[in-house]
């Protein structure tokens, strides 16, 4: 499932394998405090039963502080996913990361729970300025950021600590305020970062935690230059703490990671269809003619509650969105056409389920963090393989089950061979279901 390529460390351990752990040849950088078993609230870990399971690690394995475990035990969450396992065993004690990892795999709380245990774990700065987050991240897009704001929201829920989002095409005003007052974990995207870097407005010199994401995406939309200005201003790569995350692994990205990271440990999480947990792939063969009389049959039963179609193009996506709504289907457009503000309020009303069906281009397929998307449609195979894993991730997420239905036509049939030689599988090719066409 994964690998790592530092030297001198070891596999990490579950719970009944620590008992006769060797001692670190290394001192680590970071001393570990053990957590009390109340906290202020009155909140217990009795509370947060988890049986130990061979080869799984708990979240209990790693004597988080209790805020924080009242958090991840209100999320739901129980077991880690491999690269959150993998990753805290090395960033608790202050370890660089660098991290291959697809959508869907946990991430986003890998690094969050790092930040936040060791923001709770250690004695404030003296006089932290305001304005001046002692943990930054970077993501390429204002979906993703805000979905990481949220996230981090969740997760310090129980704890004092303060997040803030500084994002293009949002409230400018509203977030020049947020900046006036502490920032304990700035989400930012990089334009803006340097908009209000640039006017004082921020102040970057004090990050001890610096995390950026889906770093090849960043690299594919040009935001490199804006990344190495920023980090120009963080402390040096052995003064801070980094992560870098991306969802490969080039040339181009392993040279950035080595400039901006110190000593990091290497954690590779496969992209495979399992790490998308139960998913029930399904590829009906159909005439690019039927496609539309398909679709609309298919998103008129009753279990499809919640849907995403993928689409290639953006007129293919604008064209779906008129065809559906046409239809009365209750559908939505998510795509670079539509103006940043509108895809916010779109993502928001899908998550909360005012809105059936999301009709998408690839834009909507990473780092967009959706429960309960109860069947995932391919109108089109992706011309990328790993793509398809990027899709269908989007169901069958946090143990439950999810379906993912793709459209095959004459112009699909050549991509078919392709993903199923990325993923190591043949995938049940059958006609529709009788009477949906």
């Amino acid at each position: 499932m994964y690998s790592t390529s530092q030297t001198d460390r070891q596999q990490p351990m579950s719970e009944s394998d620590q008992i006769n752990a060797p001692a670190q040849d290394r001192k680590p950088k970071r001393r570990r405090r053990k957590p009390r078993r109340r906290n202020a609230s009155g909140w217990d870990l009795r509370q947060f039963q988890v049986p130990a399971v061979a080869g799984k690690w708990r979240f209990h394995d790693f004597d988080l502080p209790l805020p924080l475990m009242h958090a991840i035990h209100a999320l739901g969450f129980e077991y880690c996913t491999p690269i959150q396992a993998e990753a805290l065993t090395h960033t608790l004690l202050g370890g660089d990361v660098v991290g291959k990892a697809q959508t869907g795999t946990g991430k986003t709380a890998a690094f969050l729970i790092s930040i936040l245990a060791y923001f709770l774990e250690e004695e404030v700065p003296n006089a932290q300025k305001p304005g001046a987050p002692r943990a930054l991240i970077v993501a390429p897009t204002r979906e993703l950021a805000l979905q990481i704001e949220k996230d981090a929201k969740a997760l310090a829920r129980f704890t004092d600590l303060k997040v803030a989002s500084v994002v293009g095409g949002m409230d400018y005003q509203a977030q020049r305020e947020a900046l006036a007052d502490r920032v304990d974990i700035l989400v930012a995207t990089p334009g803006r970062l340097l908009d209000f870097h640039q006017k004082r407005d921020v102040d970057i010199t004090q990050v001890e935690v610096l995390v950026l994401d889906e770093a090849d995406r960043m690299l594919s939309m040009g935001f490199i230059p804006d990344v190495k200005r920023i980090i120009r201003h963080t402390p040096k790569t052995e003064e801070r703490q980094t992560f870098l995350f991306s969802a490969t692994f080039t040339e181009d990205i392993l040279n950035l990671a080595s400039q901006w990271t110190f000593e990091p440990t290497h954690v590779d999480i496969a992209v495979t269809v399992e790490n998308a947990a139960d998913i029930d792939q399904r590829v009906y063969l159909v005439g690019d003619e039927d496609k539309q009389r398909l679709l609309i049959n298919l998103l008129r039963q009753e279990n499809f509650d919640r849907v995403l179609v993928f689409g290639n193009r953006r007129d293919l996506v604008r064209k779906l969105d008129e065809l559906l709504r046409k239809a009365g289907i209750n559908v939505a457009m998510l795509s670079g056409d539509v103006p940043q503000n509108q895809r916010i309020t779109t993502l928001e009303q899908f998550r909360e389920g005012e809105i059936q069906v999301m009709v998408a281009t690839d834009v909507a397929g990473r780092g967009i963090h959706i429960e309960d998307v109860s069947h995932v449609i391919n109108y089109t195979l992706p011309e990328d393989p790993e793509d398809y894993v990027h899709r269908i991730g989007r169901t069958g997420r946090a143990g439950a089950k999810g379906v993912s239905i793709s459209f095959v036509g004459e112009e699909d049939a050549f991509s078919l061979p392709e993903i199923e030689r990325f993923i190591g599988d043949k995938l049940p090719c059958e006609h529709p279901p009788e009477g949906m066409l």
